[in-house]
């Protein structure tokens, strides 16, 4: 199933706008795995293009294949064996129309085999005579794309005139992907495969979603039965740490302290491994509303993308059982606790579309969790909270994973929360509900249901 393009549009704009330019400009892509670059280059390059997705192979091989893919462009180019890249490059630049772009998708993998790539390419885009043709580099690497761009040393520092990091779908855009009339399933299905569009293709070849999570996830012949290792390897050097703390992280240890001891290490050592993790948007640091960022005891650690979470709770623990093909009883575990998993996204969502919900005619700042003890001492929990733009108002919400059966139960239970929040000050309060199916109001208190976030998460 190939999806239709989705969303993107800023993205679009900028790389089309730079590539329209007289003068030759370097535009970089980067992001994980399964986000959409080679589809988001597909859409942008002009007919005037080379494009050339690099491998694992050995370099006299590339660029045998690079030449092939020019000589598309500039017939006869690939007649020449070149013995190297500097000439390969040389004769590009002498020979392609002024305007022609040279993109180079999965660029780390080229750079792996030939060190001396981004020294090439610098040479050639700050000569003044070759400053005529544009230049695309991708890569899946967020670790080596960062470091041969983004770094100060690196060859090709401060020479982009856009850096575009590629991140997953806002979640609004699954229910169009999959063609789901109903946005319940549509949050079911993002709980899932997260905003990642290639998962959703591969979901979309299957009737309904436990029959895509069987084929697709459980099943160890799945395509993406061992799509974390993958995920780990494009970035990082010690896979094992990363899995052994995200395998922690799935199993409920979300505090720093926790981790440490089911690893029987110093927490000390775990902070760097920790902040990588943070970095490539595996794993999320939270801290309770009103507390510094940096509060490092009231921090706890999620795994960050949907897809990730599912498999750390659901694979990982079972991996000798799928191998033994009992993945119908996993399959059946999973539906028990189904609606378990896809609570604590929803909550995520919930948090995630306050800003665009304009909730009692006012705009919101981004929304976080609270916790810890009440004015009355005892541990208090609140899913959303989010301060207005001006200040003068504070959102407290709920989000449960059901039905407004009992509405009223849950808007009294979140007004005693709110009796008992620190943080309330001479703010005006309003209250919210999250909830998988109500009216639009219960009492004065706004509902949302999955329609509602899906709309504002677009």
């Amino acid at each position: 199933m190939r999806l239709p393009f989705l969303d993107r549009h800023d993205e679009l704009s900028r790389l089309r706008k730079t590539l329209r330019r007289r003068e030759g400009t370097l535009a970089i892509l980067y992001g994980r795995r399964r986000c959409g670059k080679s589809r988001l280059l597909s859409e942008v390059l002009p007919r005037q293009a080379v494009y050339y997705v690099g491998d694992d192979r050995e370099g006299s091989l590339q660029r045998a294949g690079l030449a092939t893919e020019v000589a598309r462009l500039l017939p006869g180019f690939a007649r020449v064996t070149y013995p190297d890249w500097a000439a390969l490059f040389d004769r590009f630049w002498e020979q392609a129309p002024p305007g022609t772009v040279l993109a180079l998708d999965e660029f780390p993998a080229l750079v792996f085999m030939a060190r001396e790539i981004p020294s090439l390419l610098q040479k050639r885009l700050d000569h003044p005579a070759h400053r005529r043709l544009h230049l695309v580099l991708t890569g899946s690497s967020q670790r080596m794309m960062q470091g041969l761009m983004l770094d100060r040393s690196a060859p090709l520092y401060g020479r982009a005139a856009e850096i575009l990091k590629i991140m997953p779908l806002q979640a609004g855009w699954i229910q169009k992907a999959l063609h789901l009339r109903d946005a319940t399933q549509a949050i079911e299905a993002y709980a899932v495969w997260g905003g990642i569009p290639r998962y959703w293709e591969l979901a979309g070849e299957h009737p309904d979603l436990r029959t895509a999570i069987s084929d697709l996830v459980l099943s160890p012949l799945g395509v993406l039965h061992d799509e974390p290792a993958g995920l780990l390897l494009d970035d990082l050097r010690d896979t094992a740490q990363a899995a052994s703390i995200l395998t922690l992280i799935g199993q409920g240890c979300h505090r720093l302290s926790e981790i440490a001891a089911r690893l029987q290490k110093p927490a000390t050592s775990l902070s760097r491994p920790l902040q990588r993790l943070t970095g490539l948007d595996l794993v999320r640091r939270d801290v309770p509303f009103g507390m510094h960022p940096r509060d490092a005891k009231r921090t706890l650690y999620h795994i960050a993308d949907p897809f990730l979470r599912f498999w750390f709770r659901y694979v990982e623990p079972n991996r000798s059982r799928l191998e033994a093909q009992r993945v119908a009883s996993v399959a059946a575990e999973v539906a028990r606790s189904f609606n378990g998993h896809v609570g604590a996204v929803w909550e995520e969502l919930a948090r995630d579309s306050v800003p665009w919900l304009h909730c009692a005619d006012r705009e919101w700042k981004p929304a976080r969790r609270w916790w810890g003890p009440g004015l009355d001492r005892r541990p208090l929990e609140i899913d959303v909270v989010a301060e207005s733009e001006d200040g003068q108002a504070l959102l407290v919400g709920e989000a449960k994973w059901s039905e407004a059966t009992a509405g009223r139960a849950l808007v009294q239970a979140l007004r005693h929360k709110v009796e008992r929040f620190p943080h309330i000050g001479a703010r005006q309060v309003v209250l919210g509900l999250w909830l998988k199916a109500g009216p639009s109001r219960i009492d004065d208190v706004s509902v949302f249901t999955p329609g509602a976030v899906l709309r504002a998460l677009r």
